[in-house]
Formats: structure tokens, C-alpha cells, sequence
């Protein structure tokens, strides 16, 4: 299983990690999926990024990372509201090859900055503070 602290300091509210590695612990094949399935996303960007023309660079919205040796993906729900198709591709994707997932979640802060554990007590990575 993957240490919250890990996924607290790679996900940002609003994304979600897919980890190459299947509920039964393997590793998933092949071993560049992730480089893959991004470089398939890479045409998603937002209207005014910069990248819209350049060759060979990923979409902010679903990006290939390394978690603790496991090649993995961070998908934004952001490509939700400009090509729902596509995230729904993306999460069909880990969803059809078992894939472990882990989405951020918002943990409310109270004024003393101590969360609010009622909602948090569910084993689910909490600690950023909503925007």
C-alpha cells in the first residue's frame, strides 16, 4: 500500500494517482505504460498553455511519475470539464487493469489549524487545505 505522507506531497486537490501496480501487487506491463498513456493524453491542454504546438510534451492533465519505484500516473479531474471522454478513457483504463488508485481528498482546517477528523476518519489522505 502506498504511505499517505507519499501521496500527500505528489497530489494536489482535484487528481488522482494511478499507481502501475494491480490490487493483487503486481507490477503492471509493460514497464512504460505510464509514458504511454500520457503521451496519448498529451494533446488535452488547457486553450492558453504555451505547449499547444510543441512535439513530445505531456498535458498537464495526466502526467507519468515515479512513486517510490512504481511507475505511475497523476490524472487531473480538471480534463474532466474539457474532454470528459478522455478522463473517462484514462480511469476505464485503471479500472480495467485493476489498477490501485488514490485520489485527493480536501481535509477542512478549523481556525487553530487542526482538522476536522469527522470526516477524515476513514483511512483516506487528507492534510492540504482547501484552496
Amino acid at each position: 500500500m502506498l504511505d499517505a505522507t507519499v501521496a500527500q506531497r505528489i497530489l494536489k486537490p482535484g487528481e488522482i494517482l494511478i499507481l502501475g501496480r494491480t490490487h493483487e501487487g503486481s507490477q503492471f506491463r509493460p514497464s512504460d505504460w505510464a509514458e504511454r498513456l500520457a503521451g496519448v493524453m498529451a494533446q488535452f491542454r488547457p486553450a492558453e498553455s504555451k505547449h499547444q504546438e510543441m512535439h513530445l510534451c505531456y498535458s498537464p492533465y495526466c502526467m507519468p511519475t515515479l512513486v517510490d519505484g512504481v511507475r505511475s500516473v497523476v490524472l487531473s479531474r480538471a480534463l474532466a470539464e474539457i474532454e470528459p471522454m478522455a478522463y473517462q478513457f484514462v480511469r476505464n483504463f485503471a479500472r480495467d487493469n485493476n489498477l490501485e488508485t488514490v485520489e485527493a481528498c480536501i481535509v477542512e482546517f478549523d481556525a487553530a489549524g487542526a482538522a476536522d477528523q469527522s470526516d477524515a476518519d476513514d483511512g483516506s489522505l487528507g492534510g492540504r487545505r482547501a484552496a
